[in-house]
């Protein structure tokens, strides 16, 4: 066996070495491979010649490995050294990891955060979601603690932040203290300190008055008219098939924006969203009534010829002002979204549809664990009929259409 060939060991077993190394070795090997000069101590020689000193210890019963430095920056002698003198720190309960972060420097809170975003930006599917964390943190916390060094930050610094906005907006005092909750988890993770100083802050907050703001939404017996509506204004033919088509599915707006026609299997109706543009990131087949197959082929023949259903300006998704805003300009009291709202009131107070039909047709995630165990199926047949039956309510037109006093929609149908 050669010198090298004896030193290189994925661990030292029986009598531990001690100084197995030389500084002649460790200026000439060449080897790629991990050389152990004891007590833990590695010389870790890369292919590409790279040397770089590696130290495996037990921290507070963890195995762990710490970085060292580089060869030739970092002697022998000196690799040695810091090997030691972690290893007396870690023997006395202390954490060299721990330290070495601290000689490094405490970010602040805005440098923290700004890592924290950089970390979980890239499992956000909505971008504007992403730009709003950021932004909310350096309108509401930046301008009094984002100098503020993680390691220094109180609970009473994260109650003086929260509590001009915790009774008079609590949505906005919510996701707040959330996103700061997240960047403190990430301080107490990365070691900067012990404890996360936004817990059990409510309690010194007080209890917010619950606000729940639901989104505008029709009654059912008014969204024919609204379709009619739109149907008719001066809107580009593309976005009015969107919006029809948004209806008739009762699917969100970003996924009507971002249907593909690969995702279309227009011969058997079928609309197969994938996992990654829906909520639940759990794949939708949505079934197709008459009317929506017919929106399809009518789409085909305005398209551009590229990959999206509803293409909006130079080929891209449409903008989610663009369904939005013709349904402002008729002052129709509606966001899109609120359609799956009006879907789910009709078919519970209209038609003799299940429940848990009705909920898979909105790709409803079932949260009874129990529940969700024997929900295999996704009732496709059966919400082909309760889409159906939804697009015939539809087809009806509205006898009247009058403006109120404020300029409102309203709205009056044909008995059924």
């Amino acid at each position: 066996m050669s010198d090298a060939d004896s030193r290189r060991q994925p661990g030292p077993r029986g009598r531990h070495p001690r100084n197995a190394l030389s500084d002649a070795f460790v200026r000439t090997v060449a080897e790629a491979g991990r050389y152990c000069d004891g007590h833990g101590l590695y010389l870790d020689v890369q292919p590409t010649g790279t040397r770089s000193w590696v130290q495996r210890l037990s921290i507070r019963g963890r195995r762990r490995e710490l970085g060292l430095g580089s060869f030739p920056l970092v002697s022998l002698d000196e690799a040695r050294a810091r090997a030691f003198d972690n290893r007396r720190l870690a023997r006395a309960g202390g954490d060299p990891l721990a330290e070495k972060r601290r000689a490094r420097g405490v970010p602040t809170l805005a440098e923290a955060a700004e890592q924290v975003w950089t970390q979980i930006r890239p499992g956000w599917r909505n971008r504007k979601y992403g730009r709003d964390w950021l932004s909310g943190l350096a309108r509401y916390a930046f301008p009094r603690l984002g100098r503020t060094r993680v390691s220094e930050l109180t609970r009473a610094d994260v109650v003086e932040t929260l509590a001009p906005v915790w009774h008079r907006s609590p949505t906005t005092a919510r996701r707040l203290r959330q996103r700061l909750h997240a960047v403190m988890e990430w301080a107490v993770a990365m070691e900067y300190r012990a404890d996360n100083p936004c817990d059990r802050v409510e309690q010194v907050l007080g209890r917010q008055r619950e606000s729940v703001e639901h989104m505008q939404a029709l009654p059912h017996r008014e969204v024919a008219a609204a379709v009619a509506a739109v149907r008719r204004a001066g809107v580009r033919p593309i976005v009015k098939l969107a919006f029809e088509f948004l209806v008739l599915t009762a699917a969100r707006s970003g996924e009507v924006r971002g249907a593909r026609w690969t995702e279309m299997d227009r011969a058997g109706r079928v609309w197969t969203v994938p996992a990654g543009r829906m909520k639940a990131n759990r794949e939708h087949r949505v079934p197709l009534c008459g009317r929506a197959a017919e929106l399809l082929g009518a789409a085909r023949g305005l398209g551009d010829g590229g990959p999206l259903v509803f293409p909006g300006a130079r080929g891209r998704p449409l903008k989610d002002e663009a369904l939005s805003r013709p349904l402002k300009d008729l002052a129709v009291g509606a966001v899109p979204h609120g359609f799956r709202s009006s879907f789910r009131d009709w078919a519970s107070e209209e038609t003799d549809h299940p429940r848990e039909v009705v909920e898979a047709a909105l790709a409803h995630v079932v949260r009874n664990r129990v529940e969700a165990a024997y929900a295999r199926s996704d009732l496709f047949e059966r919400r082909r009929r309760l889409m159906d039956d939804w697009a015939d309510y539809l087809a009806r037109e509205p006898r009247t259409e009058s403006r109120g006093a404020a300029g409102q929609l309203s709205l009056t149908f044909d008995a059924p």
